[in-house]
């Protein structure tokens, strides 16, 4: 790769996040896309692309008045938009479009003008619902038990994972969940579906975010810190978790992994910021073996040893994640979000000197996964 061709140049969440009962999900997207125009000193008549998932982009992009000559609608779950940076970058270099809206709004808990949307796909619903495998935490469940009966991952070191993550929402004033928890608290919160406990499932939520991107060498034209994109990737292994290959890894994560590494010519040891998408607790730990910061049967252990907590070696979902700062339904945006609000020098939990930020998303339970790398140093 000879250099970044994707900057981001506007970046912003909705006004209000959490509870909003008085907001349509088209609203959110409304306000969370005019936020990033003004993020990035634009209006909607500099928008030439668009992309978004849940809701319809033909809908959203009649709700903003937008005419764009590129759309996207790719929907695999949480991690769309991810794979939406990445279809852009393609489009931008072609010269379909120059200037791309990406968006993301869901009124989770509230359900305002809720966009319907299913967890299980024809497969799935045909050979797994029948056998009580409905929703995420009893699809997630399935994998993760083998991986602890593989690798010897505990209780204890999974619910680390939220309590390590509950110490940088405290550091977040947006947060939803901000007050410390210990280990003993997360495994005394309510079963929810063996082996996940209250505290080691998302929170559900309403809100949403949206990104402008747009060829690097445009970044400096606008008032924003420019987030290069230095190198994306995408995968899909199945809708049926039943018919993973490997319980104890995702497939999707290590290709679009491989493939964002890859591409931006990066290895681990570059990264100096990290998020994956923590639907529940044990995805970073599946993200970090996964992408290379741990051998397999690892990742409890480097948690537990405070790697990715403040002061660690690897700070990671900095906002607090989707188990303590917010998730909406589709995680992903605010991962990317906070990725790039590190690279920008502006999080509430900024992590000194930090110059490569990895996103890494999934979509559906391990159906999908994208990745993004960002970094504000210049090609």
């Amino acid at each position: 790769m000879s250099g970044p061709t994707l900057a981001v140049v506007g970046a912003a969440e909705t006004t209000q996040m959490g509870v909003i009962t008085d907001t349509s999900e088209l609203q959110l997207h409304a306000d969370a896309a005019f936020n990033a125009l003004a993020d990035a000193g634009l209006t909607i008549k500099d928008i030439d692309g668009f992309a978004t998932a849940g809701e319809r982009p033909t809908d959203v992009a009649h709700y903003l008045g937008l005419e764009p000559r590129w759309v996207d609608g790719t929907s695999v779950g949480g991690c769309s938009f991810m794979i939406h940076v990445r279809h852009a970058a393609a489009a931008i270099a072609a010269g379909l479009c120059t200037t791309v809206l990406i968006t993301h709004a869901e009124s989770g808990k509230s359900r305002v003008g809720k966009a319907r949307q299913a967890f299980t796909s024809a497969l799935s619903g045909q050979f797994e619902r029948p056998f009580g495998v409905t929703g995420p935490p009893t699809m997630f469940g399935l994998p993760v038990l083998r991986h602890m009966h593989d690798t010897g991952l505990t209780h204890e070191q999974m619910a680390n994972v939220a309590v390590v993550q509950r110490e940088w929402a405290g550091m977040n004033p947006r947060a939803t969940f901000r007050d410390p928890i210990t280990v003993e608290d997360v495994l005394g919160s309510r079963m929810i579906a063996y082996p996940f406990h209250l505290l080691e499932c998302c929170l559900v939520t309403d809100g949403g975010g949206a990104l402008i991107v747009t060829s690097a060498d445009r970044a400096k034209d606008f008032p924003t810190a420019p987030v290069y994109v230095l190198g994306h990737g995408e995968g899909v292994e199945t809708p049926m978790v039943s018919q993973m290959e490997n319980f104890s890894s995702s497939k999707a994560f290590r290709i679009a992994g491989g493939d964002a590494f890859a591409s931006a010519e990066i290895t681990t040891a570059d990264v100096d910021h990290l998020m994956v998408y923590d639907a529940f607790a044990h995805l970073p730990l599946y993200g970090l073996e996964d992408l290379g910061f741990c051998g397999r049967g690892e990742a409890g252990d480097f948690v537990w040893e405070r790697n990715t907590a403040p002061g660690g070696s690897l700070p990671m979902n900095t906002n607090g994640g989707g188990l303590s700062y917010m998730h909406s339904g589709m995680y992903g945006m605010y991962a990317m979000q906070e990725s790039i609000r590190q690279m920008r020098g502006t999080a509430p939990a900024q992590i000194a000197g930090a110059e490569v930020s990895v996103s890494l998303g999934v979509g559906g339970m391990f159906g999908a996964a994208g990745c993004v790398v960002f970094s504000n140093v210049a090609p």
